[in-house]
């Protein structure tokens, strides 16, 4: 029954697809034999040619400026498919060594993108209970801290002298008889909303893409290399794969440091009482992915929130916290790393920094592997190249 189901419907055609040529052989095939069964083509126009100069120098403009405009109106699409890529070459890693277990790349494409969308699913699980709680608790106490505020000495001998209590009451009555402050309300909670719905529909538009740019990166990166000089693809190809293989590696590694760093902070949190642990634990792996700066304004951010439970909390929080960003910067991310890229201490601070400015945290993520790509382009092209002089 599978072998029936696996066969095509009777007199049903291949769906077409679109084919690379094949590789020419010079050796084996003769040079009055046709490359294809259109022809051959003939000779090119000398590039010394007034009229090509021209051309191609009005061409050049051209396609400059349509790129700028293309590149001006889709940058939030070019942001989508940049951390698309970024997601798919970090999961390639795993898909490859899921195929190397005997894995189709079909399932391991399912299992890879499954996982990472149950970590973001389990992340929101947490993070909007937490909030709607927080928010009820808010709207519950705060008749009661306004009723309090009102009936203390300080708001009493303020109103005495200022009158307060009627200025506030004809400010309010301002407020409310004013159609554009109200409208001014409803359009922000209308872009409130609008930008969810926008975030939303990116996170599914990047997670459809990460599943596409899966299931293509073998023949993507054939394509590109067919794209070079048949004289040079093999040092493209070398190139190309030690950069896609490096960032793979650096974000798998970023991300195994992200989950210890936030089992420990939250195995601290439980233990000395800091509230919310859970969703905190989140934010700490969230953070910690960010290289160098990202596991600071975690332990910042957690440190603030545990001076709620007492200053005593916070600072065993952070002592315990800090003292193991410097073991994790000595111990832990090194032998994680080891595979990864590897980028001076400087590059990578000026790299997170610049990136950061540039394309906010997916710029501050992409950063050290796009440093570590061109160092590496520097090292194996323009120094072998000058040295060569």
């Amino acid at each position: 029954m599978a072998h029936r189901l696996r066969q095509p419907l009777p007199g049903a055609q291949p769906r077409l697809r679109f084919e690379m040529p094949p590789e020419q052989d010079d050796e084996t095939t003769p040079e009055t034999e046709t490359g294809t069964r259109f022809g051959d083509p003939g000779p090119r126009m000398s590039s010394q040619h007034p009229l090509y100069v021209g051309f191609m120098g009005t061409v050049g403009v051209g396609v400059a400026l349509l790129v700028y405009w293309i590149g001006s109106n889709t940058t939030q699409l070019l942001l989508w498919i940049v951390a698309a890529l970024f997601i798919a070459l970090g999961l390639d890693p795993v898909v490859r060594w899921l195929e190397a277990k005997k894995f189709p790349r079909a399932a391991g494409i399912v299992v890879a993108v499954s996982t990472l969308a149950l970590a973001v699913a389990a992340f929101f699980a947490t993070l909007i209970p937490t909030i709607v709680q927080q928010v009820t608790q808010i709207v519950e106490e705060a008749p009661r801290w306004i009723t309090d505020f009102i009936n203390s000495d300080f708001f009493r001998s303020i109103d005495n002298q200022y009158g307060v209590r009627e200025r506030i009451s004809q400010e309010l009555e301002k407020f409310v008889n004013n159609p554009e402050a109200m409208g001014g309300i409803f359009g922000g909670v209308v872009g409130f909303g609008s930008t969810v719905a926008n975030g939303l529909f990116g996170a599914l538009i990047v997670l459809v893409l990460s599943l596409y740019f899966l299931a293509a990166l073998p023949a993507m990166k054939k394509w590109g290399y067919r794209l070079a000089p048949r004289s040079r693809r093999h040092r493209v190809e070398a190139l190309s794969e030690e950069i896609t293989g490096s960032v793979g590696n650096y974000v798998i590694g970023q991300a195994v440091v992200a989950l210890v760093n936030a089992t420990f902070a939250f195995i601290v949190m439980t233990i000395v009482g800091v509230p919310f642990a859970v969703l905190l634990a989140f934010v700490v792996a969230l953070l910690a992915f960010i290289p160098l700066v990202g596991g600071l304004i975690a332990g910042v951010i957690v440190t603030l929130i545990a001076l709620t439970a007492g200053w005593q909390t916070a600072v065993v929080y952070a002592i315990c916290y800090f003292a193991y960003l410097q073991f994790e910067a000595y111990f832990i991310s090194p032998r994680i790393m080891q595979k990864a890229v590897a980028v001076p201490g400087a590059v990578a601070v000026i790299s997170v920094i610049a990136g950061g400015s540039l394309l906010g945290v997916l710029g501050a993520l992409i950063a050290i592997p796009t440093a570590a790509a061109i160092m590496l382009l520097v090292k194996e092209i323009f120094i072998v190249r000058q040295d060569k002089h």
